[in-house]
């Protein structure tokens, strides 16, 4: 799958929203077990919502969120530069608005990440 990054690794960009990426620190076998652990707690989440059993969806969402924050996608920052958090938030609305213009907007004046004008 190939995944747009900002050009410093912070973020994937997902329909033109920032979205925090992995701690690139990790090590590829313990990125790989968490990897794995959030694939199957999104699996139980699915499984909880279509069982409509909200104890257990309320565990599987807990599952999730400390993968996510095992990962580096949510909690603390994983850079220590002092930079700000742009998790979330549109990118047209922070300081990497300027290059995914210049990088994604084709002839046709289309943003091709999103199919917006």
């Amino acid at each position: 799958m190939n995944v747009l990054t900002t050009p410093d690794g912070r973020y994937i960009i997902v329909r033109g929203r920032l979205w925090r990426a992995a701690n690139p620190h990790l090590d590829p076998e313990q990125k790989q077990a968490l990897t794995q652990a959030l694939m199957e707690a999104r699996r139980a989440v699915g499984l909880a919502m279509r069982r409509d059993d909200q104890a257990s969806l309320s565990s599987a969402r807990a599952a999730v969120n400390r993968t996510k924050i095992a990962l580096g996608e949510r909690g603390p920052v994983w850079w220590d530069d002092g930079a700000p958090d742009f998790n979330r938030r549109l990118i047209k609305n922070t300081p990497y608005a300027a290059w995914f213009a210049r990088r994604h907007v084709s002839t046709d004046g289309q943003d091709s990440a999103s199919g917006q004008p």
